[in-house]
C-alpha cells in the first residue's frame, strides 16, 4: 500500500513509502498531490492480471532493491554504446547507487554496480539519495552527478566517479552548506566548453531558501561552487545553447541565464506563466527544456490546459522577446502530468514520457504527431507495471532512433526499471498452415506459422502461441508445433506471432482442424 506523508516545506515534497522506501514526488505549487496519482498507484497494484504487450518495449533491467538500486528518477547517459544512471534508494546501503548496463549480445544487457552511497551510515558524507540525478561524463571519462541529501552539513553533494581498471572511486567535489550556496541539488550537471559544471539546488540559497542555479569551475585540481541566482526551484534540470546561455523553469516561469562574455551570466525571465491562464498557457512547467534544430526551447507542465493533465509548448524567440505556443493538451489516455520533457531523434520526430495515465496507469511513451498547427500525442508504450510504471525522467536517443529511459517503480520487484523502446517497429504478418487436414485421432499433426515483415525476417526465438495448444520459438521466421492430442471433431487454432523490439504482434488466419475417429 502507498502512503502520503507531507513534509511542511515551501511548495512542499511529497513523500510516498512503499515497503519502507521513500519516493519523492514534487507537489503542485497549490500544495495539492498530482491529479490521479493515488488512482494510477492502486491501478498499478491490479496490472499482474493483464497480459504482456506486444513487446515493441524491452526491459533491459529489473532492480532488485539491494544490492543494484530502487527507484530511478534519473534519465540514462548513453556512452561509447553503454548506458549509465543512477537509482534514488536502494544499492549495498539503501541510499542510492551508480550503475552501468553493457550490451552483451542477442539483445540482453548486464547490469554492473559502480558505487552505492553512504557505507558510513548514519553520516554519509559522500552523498545520499541521488535525485533526477543524470550523470555527466568530461572527456577523460569521469562521471560527474548530485546527490540530494549527505555531504558534511546533510544539505547535499557534488559528486566525482573515476575509473580505475574495473573500479570506480567516488570524490565528493562540493558538500552544500544551504545559505547562500543552496541545498538539496538536484537533476544532474551540464557542463560547458571549458568544463564547468552547472546545476541546480531544490532549497537554500539567499531569499527565503528556494533554491538556487550554481556554478563548479575548477582550477588546478580544486573545484569551487559559486551560487550564481536565487530561484524558486522546481527540480528541473538546465539546458545550455551554442553560445554557452543557460535556460530552466521554475514552478511559474521559464527562464535565461545570459553569457556577459566575463565569466559571468545575466538572469532574465523569458515567460512567466500565469495561473489564470492554466487552461490556455498550462501550469506547473516541469520537465527539463530542449531545443529544436531552429532554436526554439520545447517544454512541458505537470498541470492545466484543457484536460489539467498538463501541455506541451514552445517559446520562440522574436524580435520583441519570447512567446509561447501552447502545441497540445495531455488527456487521461494519451497520459497525464508529464514530469519529463522531449527528447528530439536526428530527423526531428518528438518523444516524451507521461508519469500517469494510459490504458493501465501506469504512464506512457509518446510520440508527437503534427496535425496543421497542433501536436497530438501517439502512444508508442502503456506502462502496465510489469514492464515499468512511472517514467519520471526524460528519454534518450540512440543513433539508430531507440528511446532508452528509467521507471521509478515496476519490473519483475517493483523497484523500476531501465527500458528500450523501438518507436517505429515493422507490422507483421503470420500465416498458419497445417498437415495432416483432416487428420485422424492420434495422428500427430504439425501446425506451421510463418512470420513476414517489409522489416526483415524477426530474430531467432521469438515467440508463436498456436492458440488454444502450445506455443514454439521462430527460426528464420518459421515456428512449427506438433501436436497429437487433438480430440474428435473440429478444432479452430490460430497462431499468434508476440512481437519483440523491432517486430509488432500479428495474429494469423484461424485453421479449422478436423480430426477423424
Amino acid at each position: 500500500m502507498y502512503s502520503a506523508v507531507s513534509k511542511g516545506a515551501k511548495k512542499d515534497l511529497s513523500v510516498f513509502t512503499r515497503d519502507g522506501e521513500r519516493v519523492i514526488r514534487t507537489r503542485l505549487a497549490t500544495g495539492s498531490v498530482c491529479p490521479a496519482v493515488l488512482a494510477a498507484l492502486c491501478a498499478l497494484l491490479l496490472l499482474v492480471a493483464h497480459p504482456a504487450l506486444a513487446q515493441t518495449e524491452s526491459v533491459l533491467t529489473s532492480f532488485t532493491g539491494t544490492p543494484d538500486g530502487a527507484s530511478p528518477t534519473s534519465r540514462l547517459t548513453l556512452r561509447n554504446g553503454n548506458l549509465y544512471g543512477t537509482t534514488k534508494t536502494g544499492g549495498a546501503y539503501g541510499n542510492g547507487s551508480v550503475f552501468e548496463l553493457s550490451p552483451s549480445g542477442n539483445g540482453k544487457w548486464t547490469e554492473t554496480l559502480l558505487y552505492s552511497f553512504c557505507p558510513a551510515a548514519p553520516s554519509c558524507t559522500d552523498g545520499q539519495n541521488p535525485t533526477y540525478s543524470y550523470l555527466t561524463f568530461d572527456s577523460a571519462g569521469n562521471m560527474y552527478g548530485t546527490a540530494y541529501a549527505g555531504g558534511s552539513t546533510g544539505n547535499g553533494v557534488v559528486f566525482e566517479l573515476s575509473p580505475s581498471g574495473n573500479t570506480w572511486t567516488e570524490t565528493v567535489l562540493y558538500s552544500f552548506a544551504n545559505s547562500p550556496d543552496g541545498a538539496n541539488p538536484i537533476n544532474g550537471l551540464i557542463m560547458d566548453t571549458a568544463g564547468n559544471l552547472y546545476g541546480t539546488t531544490y532549497a537554500g540559497g539567499a531569499a527565503g531558501g528556494n533554491g538556487t542555479v550554481f556554478e563548479m569551475s575548477q582550477s588546478n585540481g580544486i573545484w569551487t561552487e559559486q551560487p550564481l541566482f536565487s530561484i524558486n526551484s522546481n527540480g528541473s534540470g538546465l539546458t545550455m545553447d551554442s553560445t554557452g546561455n543557460i535556460y530552466g523553469t521554475t514552478f511559474s516561469s521559464a527562464y535565461e541565464l545570459i553569457s556577459n562574455g566575463k565569466g559571468g551570466f545575466n538572469f532574465a525571465t523569458i515567460f512567466s506563466f500565469n495561473p489564470a491562464n492554466a487552461k490556455t498557457q498550462g501550469s506547473n512547467p516541469m520537465g527539463t527544456l530542449a531545443f529544436d534544430g531552429s532554436g526554439n526551447l520545447w517544454g512541458t507542465t505537470l498541470a492545466g490546459g484543457t484536460n489539467g493533465y498538463g501541455v506541451l509548448y514552445k517559446l520562440v524567440k522574436g524580435t520583441t522577446g519570447w512567446s509561447q505556443s501552447v502545441l497540445g493538451s495531455f488527456s487521461a489516455h494519451t497520459g497525464e502530468n508529464p514530469y519529463a520533457g522531449v527528447v528530439f531523434d536526428k530527423t526531428g520526430n518528438i518523444f516524451g514520457t507521461t508519469s500517469y495515465g494510459g490504458f493501465y496507469g501506469g504512464g506512457t511513451i509518446y510520440e508527437l504527431t503534427k496535425s496543421g498547427k497542433t501536436y497530438s500525442p501517439r502512444i508508442v508504450f502503456p506502462f502496465n507495471g510489469e514492464d515499468g510504471g512511472e517514467p519520471l525522467a526524460s528519454l534518450i536517443v540512440d543513433s539508430a532512433g531507440y528511446l532508452y529511459g528509467t521507471t521509478v517503480i515496476g519490473g519483475t520487484t517493483g523497484n523500476g526499471t531501465v527500458f528500450e523502446v523501438n518507436p517505429h517497429p515493422s507490422l507483421s504478418t503470420t500465416t498458419l498452415t497445417s498437415t495432416p487436414n483432416p487428420s485422424t485421432f492420434g495422428q500427430t499433426v504439425t501446425f506451421t506459422a510463418t512470420v513476414t515483415s517489409t522489416g526483415g525476417t524477426p530474430a531467432d526465438g521469438d515467440i508463436v502461441v498456436f492458440e488454444p495448444i502450445g506455443q514454439a520459438p521462430t527460426v528464420n521466421g518459421v515456428a512449427t508445433y506438433s501436436y497429437s492430442a487433438l480430440n474428435v471433431g473440429t478444432t479452430k487454432v490460430t497462431a499468434v506471432f508476440q512481437g519483440d523490439l523491432n517486430f509488432v504482434k500479428s495474429r494469423s488466419n484461424t485453421i479449422s482442424q478436423v480430426v477423424n475417429p
